[in-house]
């Protein structure tokens, strides 16, 4: 029998190469999977090299720690949760390489979980995670039951799934989740590698498919969302522009501006001053 009784944090990582964290140990298991590049780890059952697509499990108050190549920085999850199962024991002492299904799944489990918490998803020793003002309904229990089945499924080692040589073409319905997604969460931090864990695809699939579907390319959609929500904001004048190009999820001002005038051939500031002048005429 294995039952999660407790979450105590969720993490999506986007490591800088050579990123080392301190030797820590908590009373909790800690999932760690290495989603891209690869991590060293140093633990008291297991000390070696973590692979793309690998994944251990930290026993409770098991010291840990984890350093990055000097080449490559990584992209990990991390979900620390409380269970009632001594079967886990067993992925603490040599690493599980996942297939294709379990990887899904795994996706599926962090999507879950990234309707209930807020980000970042990304801040190291984060002591309590922020919790959505607007959960939808049974997101928890979701949380915890698909989590509860991907480690059953684990423990059982079903590895029968096929791994097809090409890489097939994204059906209709995979794309508008994606796109959805995107709608949903352009404010936040979106990357291409985040959307392939997700929904389970390729990078080269994902922005090839998606350019067919929707006439541009997934950074370009992200973007446009940001653009069209500062417009609104630069029409409502309660916000600086600083404070819009942080609202709608631009990582810098001057990325923001930059970005702005190439969708809308304004600046910011221009743009603004253009609305007003029209409304007061």
């Amino acid at each position: 029998m294995l039952t999660v009784t407790r979450i105590a944090n969720l993490h999506y990582f986007e490591f800088t190469r050579k990123y080392r964290t301190v030797r820590d140990k908590h009373p909790f298991y800690e999932l760690l999977y290495v989603d891209k590049g690869a991590i060293t780890v140093e633990a008291e059952h297991y000390s070696g090299r973590l692979a793309d697509g690998q994944l251990i499990i930290h026993m409770p108050c098991e010291e840990h720690s984890l350093s990055c190549d000097d080449s490559v920085g990584p992209n990990v999850i991390i979900i620390g949760f409380e269970a009632d199962c001594g079967r886990l024991a067993e992925f603490s002492q040599v690493p599980v390489t996942l297939d294709g299904m379990q990887k899904k799944e795994l996706a599926e489990v962090l999507k879950e979980g990234m309707s209930i918490w807020a980000p970042p998803y990304d801040t190291p020793y984060l002591p309590e995670m922020t919790r959505r003002a607007e959960i939808p309904w049974g997101a928890e229990e979701m949380f915890g039951h698909r989590l509860e089945m991907f480690l059953l499924r684990l423990i059982r080692g079903t590895e029968k799934t096929a791994s097809g040589g090409s890489e097939p073409h994204t059906d209709s319905a995979l794309l508008d989740s994606v796109n959805r997604y995107i709608t949903e969460h352009y404010r936040q931090k979106i990357t291409l590698d985040q959307l392939c864990l997700l929904f389970g695809m390729n990078k080269t699939t994902l922005c090839a498919d998606f350019r067919e579907a929707y006439g541009e390319s997934v950074i370009s959609r992200v973007n446009s969302l940001r653009v069209s929500d500062a417009k609104r904001l630069l029409r409502e004048g309660n916000l600086s522009v600083t404070e819009i190009s942080d609202a709608v999820g631009f990582s810098s001002i001057h990325y923001f501006c930059r970005i702005f005038k190439r969708i809308t051939g304004q600046s910011p500031g221009d743009y603004e001053r253009t609305v007003r002048a029209r409304l007061d005429i």
